[in-house]
């Protein structure tokens, strides 16, 4: 199992950020590298890319607050 987190160098300071949106479903298959869900803050827009392949298990809706270094989603072989 690989954990999706938010990086801890997506901004620079301790606020909070959100996931705009997941591209993919709860359950739905993802290979490494794929772009998974679209985070952003106030000043910054990125991309979460999949650690891993397989099935993609969502721990944090979108438009819920997140923090760098926290765990969103993981992937289960």
């Amino acid at each position: 199992m690989s954990e999706v987190r938010i990086p801890d160098d997506l901004w620079d300071d301790d606020s909070e950020g959100a996931i705009s949106a997941w591209l993919y479903e709860d359950g739905d298959r993802v290979e490494a590298g794929a772009v998974i869900a679209e985070v952003m803050n106030e000043k910054v827009a990125a991309e979460l890319l999949a650690p891993a392949s397989g099935a993609l298990a969502i721990l944090n809706p979108a438009e819920d607050p997140v923090r760098k270094g926290q765990v969103v989603a993981r992937i289960v072989p």
